[in-house]
């Protein structure tokens, strides 16, 4: 690092100068801005380190991508925000605010769950209501959740204060978390946990689809994954005014204001090594710099396969993870529609009338199915911005099998099942939809492959089952490149939100330790 950076790091306000001090001449890049990315490199740039960030699509968020077509703003990716502390924590290392950057806005109801036969229900954080539309479905099971929420807050402390942030480093560290997710049953699926606490099929759907915003089944992730239930009651659920995008855009200008440097619209190609360090970075332009560490907040897959190709190491790895189970991709159909619609929430899940075959079709079998959950985000009930004035933003989003299970010629697919979700919606919600599109695309799993190197256009990476969880997911820093680090949905804990952003406080930790000038202050 030259003087004139040294000047910039220490300049800004909250760069506490004996962390630049310690981390003097220090410098990281990180390859991707998804959130996991952008989370990593706020927390390196925060202690004095020189990060650079490279991205290779046009502009930052990697899955939290965005498009903006004929007036109306498209996210491409997570919609839904919750625990806004461990998001705020990172403008508060350095005494800034989320607040000077990012508008975060409350969702009520949290979901409206509807069946096929019209029944609706909606959840929240609202004691009294929730008790209320619990009990429509199956007065007994008030009790019940009230036990299942009870279970919840325990998984909630057990698996994520205590773990969502902590590097698995080796197989002792996994054995030593074992006794307490033993205790809470961890090898159970989260449906099997609910069913043992509520009786209504309904309900029962209505607590155990959350694993499906994380790319999970249901009947296979582990009940840990039940905390998320805590996690909504306590944080509620958010959305960041103008699209999720503005998050992510609102972390970039964070990290630019700490005298991070971000590289945008040029993918890195190669990850050079020497030994068992990672010593530079090239990338499509012909770019090259050397940096003292590098973290990958790209697919997993594409971490090692293509970014390492030139290592033993890399060939090792791609060659194991092609032996593991990836989570589903997702079709989803983007749509303006003339008119607003303050009847459909924010958030809606349309269940279909099967539930475990359905989720067999897209886990096991590899078929398009006939019948399909949709998960349809309703932005401008909440921020009416993202759309041109008395018009509204959708999208339709359908979980599908990955290209390893269902090699499909999606050109010929799309428009087809595009039609069938637009019937459907039309069917449940908007009788005369197709007369009231502006615009619209789709967005399919050649896409997540093609935009994304998404490893068979996984959505979001390797399945989160409990043989694939902690030590047995990727390491927030590679086992032989000692300099080489993962963050991300493929990387401890998983996939959302508040999952990358906890991966990318325990590869932080992993990352401060190892660049620490030895005998700095």
């Amino acid at each position: 690092m030259n003087a004139d950076a040294k000047l910039n790091l220490s300049g800004h306000k909250g760069v506490n100068p004996a962390l630049a001090e310690r981390y003097a001449g220090r410098s990281a890049c990180v390859i991707g801005s998804g959130f996991g990315g952008m989370a990593l490199a706020i927390r390196l740039q925060s202690a004095g380190i020189a990060t650079t960030v490279i991205e290779s699509r046009d502009k930052p968020g990697g899955r939290a991508y965005f498009w903006e077509k004929d007036g109306f703003t498209f996210d491409a990716g997570p919609t839904v925000i919750t625990d806004p502390p461990c998001l705020e924590e990172l403008w508060a290392l350095t005494g800034h605010d989320i607040s000077e950057d990012v508008e975060l806005m409350k969702v009520m109801p949290f979901y409206r769950l509807n069946w096929p036969d019209g029944t609706n229900f909606d959840y929240s954080n609202d004691e009294e209501s929730l008790n209320a539309e619990i009990a429509k479905l199956n007065p007994a099971d008030v009790a019940g959740y009230a036990r299942f929420l009870e279970y919840s807050e325990r998984v909630y402390k057990e698996g994520y204060l205590k773990l969502g942030t902590k590097p698995f480093l080796d197989f002792k560290s996994m054995l030593k978390a074992a006794p307490a997710l033993i205790k809470e049953q961890a090898w159970r699926s989260v449906y099997g946990m609910v069913s043992s606490y509520v009786q209504n099929e309904k309900l029962r759907e209505a607590l155990s689809f959350h694993t499906l915003l994380v790319g999970g089944n249901p009947m296979n992730t582990s009940s840990i994954y039940a905390l998320i239930h805590k996690l909504e009651k306590d944080g509620g659920v958010w959305w960041a005014r103008g699209g999720t995008n503005r998050l992510i855009a609102g972390m970039v200008r964070h990290f630019e204001r700490l005298g991070g440097t971000m590289r945008v619209g040029d993918p890195v190609v190669q990850v050079h090594t020497l030994g068992t360090k990672a010593t530079e970075v090239e990338t499509k332009s012909g770019f090259k710099q050397r940096f003292d560490a590098v973290a990958s907040n790209a697919d997993i897959m594409h971490s090692y396969k293509d970014l390492l190709s030139g290592s033993a190491r890399g060939k090792q790895m791609a060659k194991s993870l092609g032996r593991k189970s990836f989570s589903p991709s997702l079709f989803v159909v983007h749509f303006g529609l003339e008119g607003t619609w303050p009847g459909i929430p924010h958030h809606m899940i349309l269940f279909a009338k099967r539930y475990k075959g359905l989720l067999d079709d897209i886990y096991k079998n590899g078929v398009v199915p006939e019948d399909f959950a949709i998960y349809l985000h309703h932005p401008t009930v909440t921020d009416p911005g993202m759309a041109p004035e008395g018009k509204s933003t959708f999208y339709a989003l359908v979980p599908v099998s990955h290209m390893g299970k269902m090699p499909l010629d999606w050109d010929e697919v799309a428009p087809k099942l595009e039609k069938m979700i637009l019937d459907e919606l039309g069917r449940r919600l908007i009788p005369d939809i197709h007369d009231r599109i502006v615009t619209k695309f789709s967005y399919a799993p050649t896409d997540f492959k093609a935009d994304l190197n998404a490893h068979m256009g996984s959505a979001f990476s390797l399945e989160p089952v409990l043989w694939q969880s902690a030590w047995l997911r990727g390491h927030n820093r590679d086992d032989v490149i000692d300099n080489y680090y993962l963050v991300g949905a493929g990387t401890h804990p998983g996939a959302g939100i508040p999952g990358v952003v906890g991966s990318a406080k325990a590869t932080a930790g992993l990352m401060l330790e190892d660049l620490a000038v030895k005998g700095a202050v």
